[in-house]
């Protein structure tokens, strides 16, 4: 099957081809793997930009280069005018030679493609959308009108649109969907952690305003100030990591807080596998990875109510709920510590629910829906 794929995410070249974001390739390959040809239709870098990026495994047919563009200022918008001719070309081409159309949503580019799309009623059509799909979530324009467009029957026909979790009014267009990052195989028991002391908190992702790193810092801050013997250590890089490190030093933190930086994964694995908690306040998600890795691994998650986040934690029975209220958060957090049989409990459900998805799982999914 000659399938195209569209996104807003970027493609990087280097000498020994092709590279992207390192968790976008691993989802990709397995689409990739049950196509007979793949054309590229996204953005193309001349370099990482900071970016974790990893090889591509096959190499595209085409890569057809999109240019980007935003609409938060004048020269945004200006730029977009320029170039939406263009995109626009590319795209119908492109979808016009397709068997089968695959959009990564949500994005700028995207956008296009949602609505380029149309005009091939009869070509069967996939879409993975990676944000949030709570209709009651405050989001960008942009994003709004993609779901609107992507739900519309008529508008967008011959189309399965992957959603992260089970909304109401949900058209048939829609399906519920997840990811995943470990194989069965790779599945092991780990230690029993919840007679141990310190505690261990682990928060994995970027040290910037979505995650709101910050907030674990203070809050992991104010548990020891409050007697609670507690440790975090975060992964990961941002625009915050200055001020997480300037708020370690002037608080005598650095016993307890601990900037690891971007880790491999085997190394992330093992910290996740020792620690009691993992927590991620996050202003929004799609899938939170680092939740569902959390989980896996048998650390109970601290999260906010964004996306999916409360049917994966079974509305506060698998983890925590954060309200961001920090006085609520800290007596809630210290009322749990205070049973650690409940914990352990509570640790093997979330465990057991996430072990549910694994790669292998994942990959099956794919496969039943590249046969049309």
């Amino acid at each position: 099957m000659k399938t195209v794929v569209v996104s807003s995410a970027p493609l990087i070249q280097k000498a020994d081809g092709w590279y992207a974001y390192s968790p976008y390739v691993q989802e990709l390959e397995l689409w990739a793997k049950y196509a007979t040809t793949v054309t590229m239709v996204c953005p193309v870098w001349s370099d990482t930009k900071g970016t974790l990026v990893t090889r591509l495994s096959f190499s595209p047919e085409h890569v057809i280069t999109l240019h980007e563009f935003n609409i938060k200022t004048l020269q945004g918008v200006l730029r977009a005018f320029f170039f939406l001719l263009p995109n626009l070309w590319k795209l119908y081409r492109d979808m016009q030679r397709a068997e089968h159309i695959h959009l990564r949503c949500p994005g700028n580019l995207s956008l296009l493609g949602c609505v380029v799309q149309s005009l091939f009623p009869k070509t069967y059509k996939t879409c993975k959308y990676a944000g949030n799909w709570d209709p009651k979530a405050a989001q960008p324009l942009a994003y709004r009108w993609q779901k609107k467009l992507l739900s519309h029957t008529r508008f967008t026909q011959n189309m399965r649109v992957l959603v992260y979790g089970e909304w109401p009014q949900a058209t048939k267009n829609i399906v519920p969907f997840f990811t995943a990052s470990y194989y069965a195989s790779e599945i092991h028991s780990v230690p029993d952690r919840w007679d141990t002391r310190p505690w261990h908190v682990v928060f994995v992702g970027t040290l910037g305003t979505n995650k709101r790193p910050m907030y674990v810092v203070e809050l992991v801050a104010q548990l020891r100030q409050q007697g609670v013997p507690i440790t975090l250590a975060l992964y990961g890089h941002g625009a915050a990591q200055a001020r997480i490190a300037q708020f370690i030093k002037e608080h005598n933190l650095s016993q307890w807080i601990v900037l690891q930086g971007n880790q491999p994964r085997e190394v992330i694995q093992q910290a996740l596998c020792k620690a009691h908690f993992v927590c991620l306040p996050s202003q929004s998600e799609g899938w939170p990875k680092a939740v569902a890795e959390g989980m896996f691994w048998g650390a109970i998650p601290w999260a906010t109510p964004v996306s999916c986040v409360p049917q994966m934690l079974d509305e506060g029975r698998r983890g925590l709920l954060l309200t961001l209220d920090m006085d609520r958060d800290l007596d809630h957090i210290k009322q749990l510590c205070t049973n650690p049989n409940a914990l352990r409990q509570q640790a093997q459900q979330a465990m057991e629910w996430s072990r549910q998805y694994t790669l292998d799982a994942f990959e099956m999914a794919i496969r039943k829906l590249m046969q049309p």
